[in-house]
């Protein structure tokens, strides 16, 4: 990832209902969303969400797929990855002592694995 690419990325989240939408589909991974649910569960005219939804897919933080009649937006966590990566690449100088609470943070915060089918939204 280049600076240009990360710079897009940061912008398309510097928006109040974007950084809602995505954090929305995060959490309803791996299934995704169709895009009328998505303005529906965040209160957001459906035109108004198709436009926020185009900022994300072109700066690489959605997905989405045609299902018949609905488009199904799902978030891209690996580019997501990618660009909290180069966010904190440069962090530690040569010291990953430094980075180490920033990775204890981020670790304590994913789910714990279990062995339900059921997806991470409906627990």
């Amino acid at each position: 990832m280049d600076e240009l690419n990360a710079i897009e990325c940061f912008s398309a989240l510097a928006q109040q209902t974007r950084l809602a939408a995505f954090r929305l589909l995060v959490r309803h991974e791996p299934n995704g969303l169709p895009a009328g649910e998505i303005a529906r569960l965040l209160d957001v005219p459906h035109n108004t969400m198709s436009a926020h939804l185009a900022v994300l897919t072109r700066a690489g933080l959605t997905l989405s797929q045609r299902h018949s009649r609905s488009i199904i937006y799902r978030a891209d966590l690996p580019h997501m990855q990618e660009t909290v990566r180069f966010l904190v690449r440069d962090c530690c100088g040569g010291r990953p002592e430094i980075c180490d609470p920033l990775l204890d943070s981020l670790a304590e915060s994913a789910p714990a694995p279990d062995n339900r089918k059921d997806p991470p939204c409906n627990r």
